[in-house]
């Protein structure tokens, strides 16, 4: 019998042929050791397992960028204590204003296609989508990793989702996986890795591929991967001169279930408050008025992204009852957009700029919703509260649903409002 990518990503590290229920002591490639939420608990972990050094400081990044700059005394505290122990230790330091960890990780050719990634995050996961296993862990587990460079891993099951055609205007890598989320559930897939493949995933761009692979732990995975092709490789090499071997799974590997979808049956959805998994067709929701609109987030705040709302706000403005707040992903993917002039198309339209990070999609940055706030955002949880304010509702939607809603003050399809 055959193995998935996972199983030979673990069986790589691990020096062992395992399957899917076997429990692994495997070495990481890389850590994400942690973000300036999580990385004060974890360095008091570290010293208090009497670690003195890190595994491979080379081999470990630490970011500050959920909370910035810091909107309070304690938040700037967490941070300072970040920087310090990223600078004591020697490691990789991914500093306020560069962006959110998981886009930064990427951009710097940190993340190669079978790599072994564990990250104080748990949109770690992000990394499959160009074939590493990524996957988040918790402060205490991951000053383990720090000090050993191992981890202990229960080898997941894996869900197939094979992906065939291609998306159609106004349908995009977003609606995808709330398609998929929504058919499988918040917690259908508890533990597994969701491998996707197909000729339709080929036909997703990295950054699409990003976004489906982020979204895996909505779905309550350990992990989302995608099958490398020309085209990871190609991304990846522009990053990097290090070595990588991709990985693909086998013809005859075993899987717990296999989902197939056609992209050309895929439409815009929205995950409505409260749950990830209430996912409806877009018209279902149209007209529900909004007075908050957010395009960022380590899962749609990519130039890709920006490009396809700023298709949507160009010669428009945004109505005169919404907020629309705008937040790259990542310096680089900000100066990008620049050059390109679609920052310029935001601020024309009335949106507000802030600094590449995670904004409101925690609660702890800018962007905090008032009491009765309706919001329609790119992130991946809209749970009450995510962000920041139980009394506010989130929708989640594409970047394009979002900007079509932020000009016309409700929810609308946006292939009504697309440039032809």
């Amino acid at each position: 019998m055959g193995r998935t990518i996972i199983e030979k990503i673990i069986g790589r590290a691990s020096g062992a042929d395992v399957r899917a229920g076997d429990l692994a002591v495997a070495a990481v490639d890389f850590a994400l050791g942690g973000v300036d939420s999580s990385t004060p608990l974890t360095a008091q972990v570290f010293r208090e397992i009497g670690a003195a050094r890190l595994f491979d400081p080379r081999r470990v990044a630490f970011a500050v960028d959920h909370a910035t700059p810091a909107p309070n005394e304690a938040i700037a505290a967490m941070q300072r204590a970040t920087r310090e122990f990223a600078r004591e230790m020697g490691a990789l330091l991914i500093e306020e204003g560069e962006g959110i960890c998981h886009q930064v990780m990427l951009e710097r050719g940190y993340v190669r296609p079978g790599m072994m990634i564990p990250g104080a995050d748990s949109h770690s996961c992000t990394y499959g989508g160009v074939n590493a296993f990524g996957t988040g862990i918790g402060s205490t587990d991951m000053a383990a990793v720090l000090a050993t460079g191992r981890m202990w891993v229960r080898v997941p099951e894996t869900l197939r989702v094979v992906l065939h055609g291609a998306l159609r205007p106004g349908a995009t890598a977003k609606d995808l996986v709330l398609r998929v989320i929504g058919d499988v559930g918040a917690d259908g897939a508890t533990y597994q890795a969701v491998e996707f493949g197909g000729d339709g995933a080929s036909g997703l761009s990295i950054g699409e591929r990003c976004t489906v692979a982020n979204m895996a732990i909505e779905m309550g995975a350990k992990t989302g991967i995608f099958e490398a092709d020309a085209a990871t490789e190609a991304w990846v090499r522009t990053r990097t001169e290090a070595p990588f071997e991709p990985v693909a799974p086998d013809r005859d590997a075993a899987y717990g279930a296999v989902r197939e979808y056609d992209l050309g049956a895929i439409e815009p959805l929205v995950a409505r408050p409260g749950r990830v998994d209430d996912v409806v067709p877009i018209a279902a929701v149209a007209g529900t008025r909004v007075t908050r609109a957010f395009v960022g987030t380590c899962t749609n705040a990519r130039l890709d992204d920006l490009r396809d709302a700023a298709r949507v706000l160009r010669g428009r403005r945004v109505h005169p009852d919404v907020r629309l707040l705008l937040i790259p992903a990542s310096r680089q993917v900000l100066l990008d957009a620049m050059a390109e002039g679609v920052i310029q198309t935001f601020v024309e339209a009335g949106a507000v700029l802030a600094p590449p990070g995670c904004g409101p999609c925690p609660g702890i940055g800018v962007g905090v919703p008032s009491d009765g706030d309706v919001v329609i955002a790119s992130m991946n949880r809209n749970f009450k509260g995510r962000m920041g304010n139980p009394r506010a509702d989130i929708y989640l939607a594409s970047p394009i649903a979002v900007a079509a809603a932020a000009v016309a003050g409700h929810i609308v399809d946006p292939r009504e409002v697309l440039e032809p």
